[in-house]
């Protein structure tokens, strides 16, 4: 399915109907929430350790819950969650250079949202118009899928062991040469 929106005003009335004022207004408008953009962009770069312990956080608890909710293993979600903490500065230098590419305008696009107070009439409505029809697969190619995927599980579980064996094996290489 896809989203389409219409507009669910007239699309027909011209622009010139519009009284000046209303076109100053608009003016008006779109500099000032270019002000805020720019507003936005110099907090981001005057508050950057801030950003940066805001960013951090939200990999703390972002990467625990997800390691939690994807691996159920206790000796696998420890390994994973000490590789989550080791790759943290990584995360920090691309989260930093993306918030500061792409958040100031997805905020400031969120303000103007919640201060044009559009009317119920003046908003876009969706409408979902159904685009192709899925098929399911056959019965046969069905089962051939569900072996392919016990197949696949199977080899993470071994890869899975493997790697905390050889991690294990490390971790003792490197106490003894200690």
């Amino acid at each position: 399915m896809t989203i389409v929106r219409q507009n669910a005003l007239n699309t027909t009335v011209s622009s010139s109907v519009n009284p000046p004022e209303t076109l100053t207004e608009k003016v008006i408008e779109a500099e000032r929430m270019h002000d805020v953009l720019l507003l936005l962009q110099n907090l981001i770069n005057s508050e950057e350790a801030t950003v940066k312990l805001i960013l951090d956080c939200l990999y703390d608890v972002g990467s625990v819950n997800l390691i939690n909710q994807k691996l159920r293993l206790k000796p696998v979600n420890r390994v994973m969650k000490l590789i989550a903490r080791m790759s943290k500065p990584v995360f920090r230098a691309l989260a930093l250079n993306w918030f500061k590419k792409n958040c100031p305008q997805l905020i400031t696009n969120w303000l103007h949202t919640q201060v044009t107070f559009e009317s119920i009439q003046n908003k876009r409505q969706e409408v979902a118009v159904e685009v192709a029809e899925l098929q399911p697969y056959p019965i046969p190619q069905r089962e051939n899928l569900s072996q392919e995927v016990k197949n696949l599980r199977s080899q993470v579980r071994l890869l899975a062991g493997i790697s905390i064996i050889a991690i294990a094996i490390l971790g003792i290489t490197a106490t003894r040469l200690n």
